[in-house]
C-alpha cells in the first residue's frame, strides 16, 4: 500500500507537468538518443483503445506508441490518412504491434492465425508500422530443444515471410527467468546468442530480437553482448528493475519493477549500451507490477513516463 501511495502522490504533485505536450520533452532530450520512449498499455495495466492509447502518450509525453493490429487491419484508407495525421499532430510514431499468430500451441492453431495474418500485415502497412514482436517460451512439456527449435524456424519463417512483404520488422524476446526455464521438461531459448541463433536459422532478412533488460539480467548476458549487436538487430526495447532482497535464481517473472525503482539491474550500462549501437526504436516499460496496475490509467501512465525518463538521464 506504501508504494501504491506513493505513486498516486507523485502523480498528483506532478499533475502539471503530465499535461505537457511530447514537444517539450522531445526538445530537451539528449541528442544521442534515437530510442522513442514507448507506450504499450497493457503492458502497465492500463485498457484504452487505439485512440485512447494515442492521446494518453501524447498527453504524458511518450514518443511512441503501440500499434493494435485488428483496429488498423479494419479501417478504410481515409481512416488510415486521419489517424496518420493524429500522430503526426501528437508528434508520435508507431512503436511495435504484438504478433497475432499462435505459433507456440498446435498446428491447427498456428495454420488458423497464419490465414489471417496477410490480412493484419497489410493493415499494418498501409498504417505505416514496421515493426511486430512477440515473446518465446523458455521451456516445453514435451519437445526437446532441438524438435522445438526446428519448430519455431520452420512456424517463425512463415510468419517473417508475410511480414517481410509488408515490409515489417519481427522481434523474439527471449525470456530468461530462471523459475519459467526450470518449470518445464524441457529448457528452451533464453539468452541472447541463442535467440539470435534463430533469428540465422529463421534466415529471412527482417528477423531480429526483443531486448527486455529483466531477462538479459536473468540470463548473465553482458553489455558487450549489447555492443555486438547491430541497431537492426533489435526491433523493440523493454526497461525494467527488479524487486530487492530476493536472489536472482529466485526471481519471478510477474513481479518486476518500474526502471529506476531500486537499481538492481544496471539500467545506466543498458541504456548506454544501447546508445553506443545506435539503436533507434521503441523502448517500453513492461514491469508486469501489480501495485501499477491497481493505479488508474493517468497515474500509471505518468508513474511510467516519469520511470523511462529517469533512465534516459543516465545517458553519458
Amino acid at each position: 500500500m506504501k508504494r501504491r501511495e506513493f505513486f498516486k502522490t507523485a502523480a498528483i504533485a506532478g499533475a502539471a507537468s503530465s499535461f505537457l505536450n511530447v514537444n517539450s520533452f522531445a526538445q530537451s532530450r539528449d541528442p544521442k538518443r534515437k530510442m522513442t520512449l514507448n507506450l504499450v498499455c497493457g503492458a502497465i495495466g492500463v485498457k484504452a483503445d487505439q485512440k485512447r492509447a494515442i492521446e494518453l502518450a501524447s498527453k504524458y509525453g511518450f514518443e511512441s506508441v503501440e500499434a493494435k493490429a485488428d483496429y488498423l487491419a479494419s479501417l478504410s484508407d481515409g481512416e488510415i490518412d486521419a489517424l496518420k495525421r493524429l500522430l503526426k499532430d501528437r508528434k508520435l510514431v508507431w512503436g511495435t504491434s504484438g504478433l497475432s499468430v499462435d505459433f507456440r500451441g498446435d498446428e491447427r492453431k498456428f495454420k488458423e492465425g497464419i490465414k489471417q495474418l496477410p490480412r493484419l500485415a497489410k493493415g499494418l502497412q498501409r498504417a505505416g508500422v514496421e515493426r511486430v514482436s512477440t515473446w518465446l517460451r523458455p521451456a516445453h512439456y514435451d519437445l526437446t530443444y532441438n524438435q522445438n527449435f526446428k519448430q519455431h524456424a520452420d512456424r517463425l519463417r512463415q510468419v517473417c515471410r508475410i511480414l517481410k512483404d509488408n515490409d515489417i520488422r519481427f522481434g523474439m524476446e527471449y525470456v530468461g527467468t530462471t523459475t519459467l526455464l526450470v518449470s518445464r521438461k524441457y529448457p528452451f531459448i533464453h539468452s541472447m546468442a541463442e535467440a539470435l541463433e534463430l533469428v540465422d536459422a529463421i534466415g529471412t532478412g527482417n528477423a531480429g530480437i526483443v531486448l527486455d533488460s529483466w531477462h538479459w539480467w536473468q540470463a548473465g548476458d553482458s553489455l558487450s553482448d549489447i555492443e555486438k549487436l547491430r541497431n537492426k538487430d533489435i526491433i523493440l526495447v523493454d526497461l525494467n528493475d527488479a524487486p530487492k532482497d530476493i536472489d536472482k535464481q529466485r526471481q519471478l517473472d510477474g513481479q518486476r519493477q518500474l526502471p529506476m525503482a531500486t537499481g538492481v539491474i544496471d539500467a545506466k550500462g543498458f541504456v548506454n549500451a544501447l546508445v553506443k549501437i545506435g539503436y533507434d526504436g521503441p523502448v517500453r516499460a513492461e514491469p508486469f507490477n501489480q501495485t501499477l496496475r491497481d493505479l488508474d490509467d493517468e497515474s500509471a501512465c505518468k508513474a511510467t513516463i516519469d520511470s523511462l525518463r529517469k533512465a534516459m538521464k543516465l545517458i553519458s
